[in-house]
């Protein structure tokens, strides 16, 4: 089984990325049978499709989900996504014809090297043309190529992050976890508590964001708010869209876990479940289990 999101059967995923203007887009891409949700709970996001995912509303399957840098900006690299669905033939059916539905996010990465390139729908287009099941790789490709944690003391003492992965086989039930950190924050090792990347000091020291906030009488009120971790959990379990948006309320946990601080007005913190109802499962367990390969996927990125 692949360690990564993949590992759910009918999930590929697809990366493209400007190397140069330090920028890029994922797409995980999952047919027509997919239920999904989604929880925001940062204070600065950049969403697209995201009511279509409240339990209200009358959408019960996605055809993907898009992560991608370039800020709002890049939310235009979905109309690449939808191009490339509705020639497969995938989308939800009108008397018109398919209209593929694909919920997107971004971070901002306009300050890591280039502001003026941003990913678009040429690169998210071919994303989709790259996407397939292999084994992912924990590099700094896709919407990763431009992540970064640690801001507190400005990009030039920030930390390079990598795209993030995790899975975990329970019996038949798989969960899985794919996850794009550009957190305003450190990231810890929720096993040992220690700093594991992170803002740092002229000497290459960790400064320990979470330490400052909770030390320093006058904190800087102009703190920037550029700042977004997205993830997106993936399982067999059979749910239903409410259950789903359960299930990446408690994924959230995983980020709580590894993130110092995290879920600030300085993020836009958002995360998406996708289910291919195969299997029955008690939604707890999806969602201890969500919250577990969250975490883990946060400490792979660095």
């Amino acid at each position: 089984m692949n360690n990564d999101i993949t590992a759910v059967d009918g999930i590929k995923v697809g990366n493209a990325e400007n190397i140069e203007g330090g920028t890029g887009c994922t797409v995980i891409i999952c047919g027509n049978n997919f239920s999904a949700g989604a929880e925001v709970r940062g204070g600065a996001p950049g969403t697209r499709e995201s009511a279509l995912l409240a339990s209200e509303a009358v959408i019960q399957n996605i055809n993907a989900v898009l992560l991608t840098g370039g800020s709002a900006f890049g939310l235009d690299a979905a109309a690449g996504v939808m191009d490339y669905l509705e020639e497969q033939g995938t989308g939800f059916q009108t008397g018109s014809g398919y209209v593929p539905i694909v919920p997107a996010a971004v971070i901002y990465d306009l300050e890591y090297k280039s502001s003026k390139i941003r990913p678009d729908k040429k690169m998210a287009y071919q994303a989709c043309r790259n996407a397939d099941n292999s084994p992912l790789e924990n590099k700094s490709i896709g919407a990763a190529a431009g992540a970064t944690c640690g801001k507190i003391n400005g990009m030039k003492y920030a930390h390079k992050t990598k795209l993030g992965h995790a899975a975990i086989k329970i019996g038949k039930l798989i969960v899985a976890a794919l996850v794009v950190v550009n957190a305003f924050g450190d990231i810890k090792d929720y096993k040992t508590g220690k700093i594991a990347a992170g803002a740092k000091d002229e000497n290459g020291n960790f400064i320990d964001t979470e330490s400052i906030f909770l030390n320093k009488p006058e904190l800087n009120t102009g703190l920037k708010r550029e700042n977004t971790t997205l993830a997106v959990i993936a399982t067999n379990a059979r749910l239903n869209k409410s259950e789903a948006n359960r299930v990446s309320i408690m994924a959230q946990d995983g980020l709580a876990r590894t993130i110092y601080p995290v879920h600030t007005m300085l993020d836009g913190d958002t995360v998406f479940t996708l289910a291919s109802n195969k299997i029955n499962a008690d939604i707890n367990q999806v969602g201890t289990a969500a919250a577990a390969v969250a975490a883990e996927a946060v400490c792979s990125s660095v």
